[in-house]
């Protein structure tokens, strides 16, 4: 049987286990007890859990970087972050988390190409506890990319591609203006980490305190594209955008540098050319943290790369930038200083809505012992909050009356 079948053959059986599983309504979260990735001696690897109980789950592999992927139908991981379960060469680095609500997905970046040869759950009946084991084999990246992709699943897919709208203009002014507030990463990428503290969570609670600032600013119905612990793809931050008829998308960061020293916030907003080359490092950041997540970027580009997006996007630009110019204005009278270069530009993936003027922000950096005390200060994330919806108040106020000017 060749590789493609054997994958093949992989995929229906674990979709078989999926609707029994579905149909028996299994309740609790399945706990890991133990696991292992190791290598194998003809070059493959071996992945196994043991699981406290039979969860629905799935088996694919991706490429660029080459992937495997494990979905289940769940794990409570047990604040494990993956790299424990390493004691090989031939998976470079191992995801575990939350990919979204009722779902859980490991994600393992191979050293090579490698196929699946088997994939199966063996039951201990007297405890239910399973072990699941994944085996891969050495394979050429012909064959390897020849199966690679994630099957089509309506559970467990992203939002479909939305056609690109006419740009939006300020024109209803009894309208209430919607932002969509994007707190980075989540679940499974938990983004920068210091003082055991997480990137996804610090944008989380600072998402929903924003959220709560703007609402009572009045005239703002303020959302957020994730309101719990949970991956969302860059691709599916955007659409959750469209879809909820965006004015503006203001996407949330704290990095943190592995070298040199650097503090305060920062407003970006999109270029196809960085303005410098950290902001470049910084985009290519944060796009491979979601290619590592385990998703399937292929003929992405394809879908944004139209004429008629990249037109929209030359009409909407000059409204972000004005965006990001209030942004720097309102936190600079909020909370003072901010980087030495507060307002840049660089490709970021969550920036491409043509339709929608977008920013993303990078409240500091979580390598900065002074910016990480500010990210846990309530006093000043207020104070942060208050700036962002100032900056919001007088780009609308501006735009609108550009507007106007615009039909005359």
């Amino acid at each position: 049987m060749s590789s493609g079948h054997l994958l093949a053959v992989v995929l229906l059986v674990c979709g078989i286990l999926s609707e029994a599983a579905g149909a028996q309504q299994l309740g609790a979260l399945a706990r890991l007890e133990h696991g292992v990735v190791r290598d194998l001696r003809f070059g493959g690897a071996e992945v196994r859990l043991k699981l406290s109980q039979g969860v629905p789950f799935r088996v694919f592999t991706l490429s660029a970087p080459n992937r495997l992927v494990i979905d289940f139908n769940e794990v409570d991981w047990q604040g494990m972050t993956g790299a424990e379960l390493l004691t090989g060469d031939n998976v470079l680095n191992l995801r575990v988390g939350v990919y979204q609500p009722g779902w859980s997905r490991l994600v393992a970046e191979l050293a090579g190409p490698m196929q699946v040869l088997s994939a199966g759950l063996e039951t201990d009946e007297s405890s239910g506890a399973v072990d699941l084991m994944v085996r891969l084999g050495r394979s050429g990246q012909d064959a390897f990319d020849a199966t690679a992709g994630a099957p089509s699943d309506t559970r467990w897919d992203l939002p479909p591609a939305l056609e690109v709208r006419p740009v939006k203009r300020r024109a209803d002014v009894g309208r209430a203006l919607v932002v969509v507030i994007d707190p980075g990463h989540g679940g499974i990428d938990p983004g920068a980490q210091a003082g055991g503290l997480t990137e996804s969570h610090l944008m989380l609670t600072f998402a929903r305190e924003l959220q709560d600032t703007l609402r009572r600013a009045g005239g703002i119905d303020a959302r957020l594209t994730r309101d719990a612990d949970v991956f969302v793809s860059l691709e599916g931050r955007v659409a959750l955008a469209r879809a909820a008829g965006a004015d503006l998308f203001v996407s949330l960061h704290a990095d943190a540098l592995g070298e040199g020293v650097a503090h305060g916030a920062t407003v970006y907003t999109l270029a196809e050319d960085a303005s410098d080359a950290a902001s470049a490092a910084l985009a290519e950041r944060h796009d491979r943290d979601d290619i590592l997540a385990g998703v399937d970027l292929t003929g992405a580009d394809d879908r944004v790369a139209t004429v008629l997006m990249d037109l929209a996007r030359l009409e909407n630009r000059p409204r972000s930038r004005a965006l990001g110019r209030h942004l720097v204005k309102g936190i600079q009278n909020a909370v003072g200083p901010m980087h030495k270069k507060p307002w840049r530009e660089a490709g970021f993936s969550v920036l491409k809505a043509a339709d929608i003027p977008s920013v993303l922000i990078e409240l500091g950096f979580m390598s900065s012992v002074r910016d990480l005390e500010n990210l846990r200060d309530p006093l000043w994330r207020a104070g942060m909050a208050a700036g962002i919806r100032d900056g919001i108040r007088a780009w609308s106020l501006e735009d609108a009356a550009l507007a106007d000017l615009r039909r005359q």
